[in-house]
């Protein structure tokens, strides 16, 4: 290190000559040496160059040339490796920039520009960093008028530092879309491209930036006009590809239809081009990606893009050649693109859940495609966390398909990798593979058996007690399913597993979602006799508890009526009868119900009624006089009147 440093050290000494000509001429000389040179770049900062360039970039007696040769020099330092912007910002590089920033000099405001430029898409580089003072973005606004340069580096700022709704909103509400509208329209084609890679960052999943878009007009043309014509194959990729993505959340915001022409017969062809094998590695991750969000809520557009192009089959290439042959034209890019293979899987596991949401033929070719199945397989054991949450959305989104469930998911014990899956994940991967779990344990699939082998009860119980509302939805969700129609063991199994205080938490839950999956639940446990007289023996007490609380609390009438089932349920079992008959309380609400102004729950609480009454079952005339006693025949005769078919007839 001393021998090389050394060489270099002539260039920082310079800087502290008392000649300020000297030093101007250092500093251009300095530039020199650096231009293409890392190691040269390193050496410098190691000497200590970075504060000594700050300090005469910030004096007032330091000439505008020199200034600006300061900035020429720190900039082409940032271009460097990561560990050289992390020096410069150790050195407080931005706020001196940001100061420069306020000079009458142009060519002086262009180099801090641009050298701001090269620190803020450098992924180290904070991008709070541009929202600490807030007159710094009205500055920038007011400086796009200023040259073709500023305003290709501050759009280019911009849609760097532009990271979620916050940042969007300073931006929006600064006036960024009226300030940068008319750029799409420059003549510089860099500035126009910056300008669009601006709007494509601010409307993402912004409704209230996709509005304004729509309206907003440029020379006389609307700006979604303008996007159509940049999407045209005579433009360059990269153009192509951003004005889709400012088209895509347009539409998912619901600023455009999903009908549009726009969307069906420009943004969504010019996606599925986007995923062809001759584009390059990072245009058909983003084309798939992007695609995948345009369709992902919409069953027409899912539809016409799984016939266009033999998108399907385009698709199962992404896990076959990370480039095409045309693509290749160095060894460096055939390393790059074998770095990051795992993107294209990705991508195409996210297209795959999207065009799959809702169609049973779509599902169907999907699966049909050469090895999918095992592609998801493996997939859902990738060391890369994005690839296995893109796998999950994918089965997910295939184990919707009865069909499917009961062959392929079966013939490739799909579950097994799922299980694995569910031990440890991080919460967004446990919320789609415990949702996948809930149809793989629908009564009719076959895979129901060795899931409830492999531990699945206490898993899930696990899952119920979970922080996270969707977890614990889900949790409860899937024992309700494994529950339904289950033999009496695993309905034990599930109780003993849940334990009646969770039970009870559950039902206090502040989520009617949980709520109406517990009772749930709690109904498909209490199905046929046997089993019901055996729950309520063991646990009949707390039972009754529960649905007293339920009946009594402050409920919608979907929960109240499933409460009244499980009422229905348990006066359906011999011995369980006796719960409701000695208690006068419930017996009060269940008359209290069937006068009720609303039909369902009068319907339930006559269900509960006819269930304890049947003349054929041992005790009924005692039980039919309690209830004569109580004025139930009286209110039966009123309903026989009502104006309701369902209530005259029951």
């Amino acid at each position: 290190l001393q021998e090389v440093t050394a060489s270099s050290r002539h260039y920082v000494d310079r800087l502290f000559d008392l000649d300020p000509q000297k030093v101007l001429q250092g500093v251009i000389d300095m530039k020199n040496a650096v231009i293409g040179n890392n190691k040269q770049k390193a050496n410098l900062i190691v000497l200590g160059a970075v504060p000594r360039l700050l300090y005469l970039l910030q004096q007032e007696t330091s000439s505008t040339e020199l200034r600006t040769e300061c900035a020429v020099v720190l900039g082409s330092l940032a271009m460097g490796t990561e560990n050289n912007v992390k020096s410069l910002l150790d050195c407080h590089i931005i706020p001196a920039l940001l100061q420069g920033l306020l000079s009458p000099d142009l060519k002086f405001i262009e180099a801090c520009l641009r050298c701001l430029r090269t620190i803020f898409i450098s992924p180290v580089t904070p991008e709070d960093l541009l929202y600490t003072d807030a007159t710094v973005i009205s500055h920038l606004m007011a400086l796009l008028s200023r040259s073709r340069y500023t305003q290709e580096y501050i759009c280019q700022i911009f849609s760097h530092c532009c990271k979620g709704p916050d940042h969007q909103t300073i931006l929006f509400n600064h006036g960024a879309v009226q300030n940068i509208a008319h750029l799409l329209v420059s003549t510089s084609y860099k500035v126009r491209m910056q300008a669009l890679k601006c709007f494509s960052v601010l409307a993402f999943e912004n409704p209230q930036v996709s509005m304004t878009l729509v309206n907003v007009s440029v020379d006389g043309e609307l700006l979604p006009q303008i996007f159509v014509k940049m999407l045209q194959r005579d433009k360059p990729i990269e153009m192509q590809l951003t004005s889709a993505k400012c088209l895509t959340s347009m539409c998912r915001a619901g600023a455009i239809r999903t009908d549009d022409s726009c969307i069906v017969l420009k943004t969504l062809p010019c996606l599925v081009r986007m995923c062809s094998k001759e584009r390059l590695l990072e245009e058909r991750v983003e084309g798939a990606e992007t695609l995948a969000y345009l369709i992902e809520t919409d069953v027409e557009l899912q539809r016409i893009a799984s016939i266009t192009d033999h998108l399907i089959v385009m698709l199962a290439d992404y896990f076959k050649y990370p480039s095409s042959v045309s693509a290749i034209t160095d060894i460096k890019r055939l390393d790059h693109d074998l770095k990051h293979a795992h993107e294209l899987r990705q991508a195409a596991f996210k297209l795959y859940a999207s065009l799959g949401a809702n169609d049973e033929d779509i599902r169907k070719k999907i699966i049909e495609t050469e090895n999918m199945m095992d592609r998801i397989v493996n997939g859902l054991s990738e060391s890369s966390i994005k690839v296995r949450l893109a796998a999950v959305r994918c089965l997910h989104s295939l184990s919707r398909s009865v069909q499917q469930l009961r062959t392929s998911f079966q013939d490739h014990a799909v579950w097994k990798p799922l299980m694995k899956v569910l031990q440890n994940a991080p919460n967004e991967i446990l919320v789609v593979a415990s949702s996948t779990l809930c149809n793989l344990l629908l009564e009719f699939s076959p895979s129901k058996e060795p899931i409830l082998e492999s531990g699945a009860i206490e898993l899930l119980c696990s899952l119920t007690q979970s922080e996270n509302l969707a977890l614990r939805v889900n949790g409860i969700w899937a024992l309700m399913n494994m529950a339904f129609q289950a033999e009496q063991k695993i309905k034990s199994d599930i109780l003993r597993g849940l334990s009646t205080e969770q039970l009870f938490q559950l039902l206090s839950d502040s989520d009617v979602n949980v709520l109406m999956k517990t009772l749930g639940l709690l109904r498909n446990l209490l199905s046929t006799r046997p089993h019901i007289d055996h729950i309520m023996s063991t646990h009949g007490k707390q039972i009754m508890q529960a649905v007293t609380l339920i009946l009594e609390g402050e409920h919608n009438i979907e929960v109240k009526e499933q409460t009244l089932c499980i009422l229905a349920n348990i006066a359906d079992g011999t011995t369980a009868k006796e719960l409701i008959m000695t208690n006068d309380d419930i017996l009060q609400k269940i008359k209290y119900y069937m006068s009720h102004s609303n039909a369902k729950l009068q319907l339930a609480a006559m269900f509960c009624i006819s269930n304890l009454i049947w003349n054929e079952e041992e005790g009924s005339q005692e039980r039919q006089d309690k209830l004569r006693d109580m004025g139930i025949v009286d209110i039966l005769h009123k309903l026989s009147q009502s104006s309701d078919p369902n209530l005259c007839d029951k």
